[in-house]
């Protein structure tokens, strides 16, 4: 009875993943068709000009410690500062012969990135006016690497953390965490007006579908291998 129990919580989570997938894939391609619309430019352009009130400057509104503190929370989704993270990430899982999920967090990453300056090129969108930026930007505006990147990280070490503990609590607060890191550096983009808000609404969605269709492929890697032998499996518990 209780493994019943167990085979049937573990394949609605899987199912609840599948959903997640297709709906944040989903929300990212409405949100690339409105990008593109009157409508859509609309909203973008009352949100940049709510948080860039002033004509004389490109200071957000709010005070300037809040400012160079967004600034700060901006570089938790740079490459550089994920990569970095990924790499300490990844020698620990080596180390703990956790391979799968090493190749896992990789592959997140990498993919993430590239999907990030592909579509960049795809749909090369102008980013806002650069006199409302407050921070350095490289390439084109569609979707937010920032957003994208961080969500892809965050999320992928939320759910290996989560995974690691058994407590309800210490689950939602791995996932919480990393939920709030990735809505802190997407927001802070928009902030500092670097760029339009849909740009950061699909980066979101977008990194979501990933991070999340990642986690299912290695999830059933890992049952595969469970299957085949308990010698073969590297990725803690396969559920």
């Amino acid at each position: 009875m209780r493994s019943a129990l167990s085979f049937a919580k573990s394949e609605a989570v899987a199912l609840a993943a599948m959903a997640l997938t297709c709906a944040a894939t989903l929300a990212f391609i409405d949100i690339a068709d409105d990008s593109m619309e009157q409508k859509g430019r609309a909203f973008d352009q009352a949100v940049l000009e709510w948080l860039h009130p002033y004509a004389d400057h490109a200071e957000p509104i709010g005070p300037t410690w809040f400012a160079h503190a967004v600034r700060d929370f901006t570089s938790l989704g740079s490459v550089a500062v994920l990569a970095a993270i990924a790499l300490i990430v990844f020698f620990y899982l080596l180390l703990q012969k956790r391979r799968l999920e090493a190749l896992a967090l990789i592959v997140s990453l990498g993919g993430g990135l590239i999907l990030s300056e592909t579509l960049k090129q795809v749909f090369e969108r102008t980013r806002p006016p650069i006199q409302w930026h407050t921070a350095e930007t490289l390439n084109a505006s569609f979707p937010s690497g920032h957003a994208l990147l961080s969500t892809v990280v965050y999320l992928t070490l939320g759910a290996m953390l989560a995974r690691a503990v058994r407590a309800r609590a210490m689950k939602a607060y791995a996932m919480g965490v990393a939920v709030v890191l990735a809505l802190l550096v997407g927001g802070s983009r928009i902030y500092l007006g670097v760029h339009w808000a849909s740009d950061v609404l699909g980066g979101w969605s977008l990194g979501a579908a990933w991070a999340t269709a990642c986690w299912l492929a290695e999830r059933a890697i890992a049952r595969g291998l469970s299957r085949a032998g308990p010698s073969t499996v590297s990725s803690g518990d396969a559920s």
